[in-house]
């Protein structure tokens, strides 16, 4: 019942909802008269600090993110949740965070990475250097392979020792060598394909900056006696007198009545464009005219101090 003169209560109101005339009850209630402080913040979602999206964002496998606490992520068990990081009752990490163990067992095994690729890089160096070398090599048999089947002599090259050949040849120089009998000219004296500085001078034949042909040969027809390249001079046959047909300048200390100017058997005589004595007017020098079987070859070609580095081994 309701006392006449007020208002019955709305039946439809919560009665907990009800405005209060009362004032303050001292006994119950209390007035805190500290300023109003503002609320905390609300803690960083760990998610935020990891990378990893909040909220109802999905992960990069379309899961939702706001999953009840305590539920693992799906396809994994609470256990491996938890273990892994992911499960909601995991402490929250920084990004890149791990045991102690973890951190050590990366760098560990980065490590072994890491040496493994230094390993096969060094094996990749000495390969090519391998292949290198064995390319260089074979490119050098087969200029070598080449320059003989040109010119039918072995060694192609010689290098010269001396300055005798000055100023047409130096020391140092490398001279590519052929057959005598390889490409003959007309002017050649008989069978040997050599044409003497004599007829060169009637024919106008020459190489290296003088009449006449350059030949390489062994003194006295001996392979044990270092090779001489002069230039071929003229041509002698056996019981001739050959310092009768030289030039008197180049004798040297010989008269044409000497024995030693009665030629012994046929053959060339030579001289070095440098020199002022013929080679068989010089002691030990030639063992006489030289016999077409001691020539090795003759100079076709010359290059300038490349026969340096075959003088060196």
């Amino acid at each position: 019942m309701t006392a006449p003169g007020e208002d019955e209560p709305d039946p439809d109101v919560d009665p907990d909802d009800r405005p209060s005339d009362d004032g303050p009850h001292p006994e119950t209630d209390r007035i805190d008269s500290s300023p109003t402080e503002p609320p905390d913040p609300a803690p960083a979602d760990p998610g935020q600090e990891s990378g990893v999206p909040s909220g109802d964002q999905e992960s990069p496998r379309g899961e939702p993110r706001d999953r009840p606490a305590g539920e693992p992520q799906a396809g994994k068990s609470a256990d491996e949740g938890y273990r892994s990081g992911t499960g909601r009752g995991d402490a929250p990490r920084r990004a890149g965070a791990g045991t102690g163990g973890d951190y050590q067992a990366r760098a560990r095994s980065g490590t072994v990475r890491d040496q493994g690729h230094r390993t096969e890089d060094e094996g990749d160096d000495w390969t090519l250097v391998v292949r290198d070398v064995a390319v260089t090599v074979l490119a050098v048999m087969l200029v070598g392979a080449y320059l003989f089947a040109i010119s039918g002599v072995w060694p192609p090259m010689v290098a010269i020792e001396s300055g005798s050949m000055e100023p047409n040849m130096a020391e140092n120089d490398m001279v590519f060598v052929m057959d005598e009998r390889r490409f003959q000219p007309a002017a050649a004296t008989g069978d040997t394909g050599v044409v003497t500085a004599r007829t060169g001078d009637g024919t106008g034949y020459g190489e290296f900056g003088n009449s006449g042909d350059v030949i390489i040969y062994e003194p006295g027809g001996s392979e044990a006696q270092t090779p001489i390249i002069h230039r071929a001079m003229f041509w002698v046959e056996e019981g001739e007198n050959w310092c009768e047909q030289a030039n008197p300048a180049y004798l040297g200390t010989l008269d044409p009545g000497d024995e030693t100017c009665e030629a012994d058997h046929a053959g060339f005589i030579t001289k070095g464009d440098a020199n002022s004595n013929y080679d068989q007017a010089s002691i030990g020098r030639a063992g006489g005219p030289v016999r077409p079987e001691w020539i090795i070859g003759t100079a076709e070609l010359r290059l300038p101090k490349l026969g340096w580095f075959r003088l060196q081994f």
